[in-house]
């Protein structure tokens, strides 16, 4: 079966603290966060698209504005949860997931860069989900 894996970069500036951590970032720091959206297709559509690229950057920058100059801890997301790379990479892709509408698309991956030289990816077992 043919698959296509479509990206787009988008970024975010925040702050936050890792609470319990036992080192430095317990203490209030930020970051440049880039954020790598990753959907897959099986189909493409009668223009030869699996997805447009304007429809997952909108969703993927417009997700990321609401984490944009905020600070993590803060935000109902994260109160309770510790605002680490992983669980924002988790929360970034559940919330991309909930909100692209495209037939026989689906978010495969988010990576989310803390910096320049480390990151995580986050995805999630495709048998949960039909698509693509």
């Amino acid at each position: 079966m043919s698959k296509y894996t479509l990206k787009v970069l988008t970024d975010f500036a925040s702050a936050h603290t890792l609470r319990d951590y036992p080192g430095d970032c317990a203490r209030l720091h930020g970051h440049n966060w880039k954020v790598e959206a990753e959907v897959e297709a099986s189909r493409l559509d009668r223009l030869g698209m699996a997805v447009d690229f304007k429809t997952i950057k909108g969703l993927a920058r417009e997700i990321a504005g609401q984490l944009d100059h905020q600070y993590l801890n803060d935000l109902e997301p994260f109160r309770d949860v510790n605002p680490t790379a992983e669980n924002i990479a988790q929360w970034f892709f559940r919330e991309m997931a909930a909100r692209l509408d495209a037939p026989n698309v689906r978010v495969s991956a988010i990576t989310l860069w803390e910096t320049e030289r480390a990151c995580v990816r986050y995805s999630e077992d495709q048998s949960k989900d039909s698509a693509p």
